[in-house]
């Protein structure tokens, strides 16, 4: 090598020395040597420095470190130097000195131990800097951890706790000694597999944080609304208790669907049929209140019958019906449900009571398969006793809440109370309709007419009451046909029905009248005798002279008070409507009020139908749209017997579920040149009436 080389080998050490100064002394590092076998300690003026000393007052010896070390960590530091001589392991160490002033300073040190050619230890080279400002830092950012509320812990990227503040200690019922260095997924076993690993895992992979509620089993058995964002180190989070909020979400939630329940039941108390609510009723509560429902009914015997039943579980259904329909068999007076129903208080079973429940053996089988730990019994009250029972039965992992059961309770009493209106509605309108039926008499079959009468009360029992029909034979050999209608849909007004056809039927018998005369009797007895009510009526008579008799016709006289018009259905099928759709003035409105009386001649074969409006008007549509369908039906029907006609109307236009009462009356007009024909039945007329002038057979 020539000394060019050599000049530029020493320049390249020489440069590499000055930029490892640069980099020390950029870094405010301070390095040291301590000589093991004279026992100085050099140490550089950045050092000297940093421990407070001058280069004139510097005792260089360990002494000179120690007098500056912060007593506390004298020991420590002590040990940790005599280790790394005695070992050779780096000596690294964070401690505190003291300066003259009184501050303290935190430094962070390294060294490394240099042997002799024997092995033993001579030197011991180091480095030391200040971190008292990056030390203070983590020291308040550790205070505003320690001073939060939520817990916090961090994690290294090894899933190991690096941190855990006073709070996380608190809610997580570990101390932070037992959690450091330690893996979460062992630590926390049901954390593994979780939302809690999904998420954290993902927050790491992505870079990006992530916020979720999560629900830790027991010991924790709680809720957590839980933020972890990713850190250079591993992942940070943050942590609260929220099972409070959510408990309290959970009962509002609750609660609100208690009080929709309730309200569900009620309106399809008020609007629907009370029996299909007793079998609906269980599906409803079911699993809302219980697991199992049971529902039944003490029909007026005084007999219990369950009538419906539903499990929240289908397997099971099956089971819960099979023991609904033997349970209440040879049940004795002591047991839990008869005493409900025969006191009227509730009863709550539990898992002790329902195992001593005095069922018969195959009911037990049933029971025993529900595996049904308790259960209640809510008795369906009303004001005349109790009239069934909501039997609820629920598993063992379901607990007990007294609010459903209050719930419950609510529930039955509204059933109790709409079953007893229902059967005092049911009770009123039979009586309605008994009284009703027992006016509408059999009509007479005089020879020249055939007469067939329909009734059909109302589907709701609220609205039977008003309607009726008459058909009867007048002095001078006329038919009478009637039909009417009172306002009203009671007891009230089949009362008032049966007064009014009492009166009509009077004045017309005696009188001989004719229809308008007839009409105008009727309003001025009812104001005379103080018959306050409403009613429409029409009334027709068919008379005939010899003459009409040869002739084969019929006159039809007839008057209407508001009420829907009669149809003709002639021999050929085609129809008319007699006036407009509503006719004079209603029956008590006006007793003064002159009565139009109408006339048409009709055809042998003719068929005359007068019908009270149940049959033609709907909710949804009206009179004239009523009106369309009845010709309609009877132009469908033209050719039949007069009894397929009436049935056929009714079950086309009403489909057997009448909204109000029906009354119609069918009147057709047989030939009188021939025998009456065997589909109109025999000849009734009452006795004293004239005979009929019949033409020569």
């Amino acid at each position: 090598m020539d000394d060019a080389d050599d000049r530029g080998l020493v320049a390249a050490r020489e440069a590499d020395r000055l930029r490892g100064e640069l980099a020390i002394d950029a870094a405010g590092i301070g390095t040291f040597d301590w000589d093991l076998v004279t026992g100085r300690l050099d140490w550089d003026d950045r050092l000297v420095e940093i421990f407070g000393y001058d280069p004139g007052t510097f005792d260089s010896t360990i002494n000179g470190f120690n007098d500056r070390l912060h007593p506390a960590d004298l020991d420590r530091v002590t040990a940790d130097l005599q280790t790394a001589i005695d070992t050779g392991a780096d000596f690294a160490s964070v401690y505190r000195v003291v300066l003259p002033g009184r501050d303290t300073r935190w430094i962070s040190a390294r060294g490394r131990r240099l042997c002799g050619t024997g092995g033993q230890p001579v030197r011991l080279l180091g480095a030391a800097y200040d971190i008292t400002d990056q030390r203070d830092a983590e020291l308040a950012v550790t205070r505003v951890l320690e001073a939060m509320p939520a817990g916090f812990y961090s994690l290294d990227r090894q899933w190991r706790f690096t941190h855990v503040n006073a709070a996380a200690e608190e809610l997580l019922l570990r101390s932070r000694d037992e959690l450091i260095g330690q893996v979460i997924w062992t630590e926390f076993p049901a954390t593994a597999g979780s939302v809690f690993e999904d998420s954290y895992r993902q927050a790491v992979s992505t870079g990006q944080p992530v916020n979720f509620p999560a629900y830790y089993p027991p010991p924790l058995d709680g809720w957590y609304e839980v933020r972890a964002w990713p850190s250079p180190d591993g992942l940070s989070v943050y942590f609260s208790d929220i099972t409070a909020r959510v408990e309290a979400d959970r009962r509002a939630g609750r609660t609100a669907a208690r009080l929709a329940l309730v309200a569900e039941v009620a309106q399809d108390l008020v609007a629907g049929d009370v029996q299909d609510m007793l079998e609906r009723l269980p599906a409803l509560v079911v699993p809302m209140l219980a697991d199992g429902c049971i529902v039944t009914e003490i029909g007026a015997d005084g007999r219990a019958r369950d009538v419906s039943s539903w499990h929240a579980q289908e397997h099971l259904r099956p089971v819960l019906a099979e023991y609904a329909a033997i349970r209440l068999v040879d049940l004795p007076p002591h047991a839990p449900f008869a005493r409900a129903v025969r006191t009227g208080v509730a009863e709550l079973l539990t898992a002790e009571t329902i195992a001593a429940v005095p069922v018969n053996a195959p009911a037990r089988v049933h029971l025993d398969r529900l595996g049904t730990p308790r259960g209640s019994v809510h008795p369906l009250r009303a004001p005349g006793g109790v009239l069934g029972a909501l039997t609820l039965l629920s598993s063992p992992d379901r607990p007990a809440d007294d609010d459903d059961e209050a719930t419950a309770q609510d529930i039955a009493d509204r059933l109790g109370a709409a079953l007893q209106a229902s059967r005092t509605s049911e009770a009123r309108a039979q009586l309605a309709e008994d009284l009703q039926r027992s006016l509408l008499t059999d009509p007479p079959e005089p020879d020249h007419a055939q007469v067939v009468v329909r009734y059909l009360p109302a589907s709701d029992a609220g609205r039977v009451g008003g309607d009726w029909y008459d058909a009867f034979l007048q002095p001078g050999g006329s038919t009478m046909i009637v039909v009417g209608d009172v306002v009203g849909h009671d007891t009230a007004a089949a009362a008032a029905m049966g007064q009014l056809r009492s009166l009509l039927r009077g004045i017309a018998g005696y009188s001989d009248a004719g229809p308008g005369e007839v009409l105008r009797g009727v309003d001025a007895t009812m104001q005379l005798l103080q018959i306050d009510t409403l009613a429409t009526a029409v009334v027709a008579r068919f008379e005939q002279t010899p003459d009409e008799v040869d002739r084969g016709i019929t006159r039809m006289r007839w008057a209407n008070a508001g009420h829907p018009p009669p149809l003709i259905i002639h021999p050929d099928g085609s129809h008319a409507l007699l006036g407009p759709a509503k006719g004079d003035l209603l029956l008590g409105v006006e007793p003064t009020t002159a009565r139009t009386e109408q006339v048409v001649v009709l055809d042998r074969d003719t068929t005359v139908l007068l019908y009270t409006d149940g049959l033609v008007e709907r909710t949804n549509s009206d009179l004239d749209a009523g009106l369309a369908r009845l010709t309609a039906a009877a132009t469908e029907l033209t050719g039949t017997d007069l009894d397929q006609l009436c049935d056929g109307l009714i079950a086309r236009l009403v489909q057997g579920r009448p909204t109000d009462d029906v009354a119609l009356v069918a009147v057709r007009l047989h030939r009188q040149d021939r025998p009456r024909p065997p589909e109109a039945g025999q000849r009734r007329v009452p006795d004293g009436v004239p005979e009929p002038a019949h033409p020569a057979q």
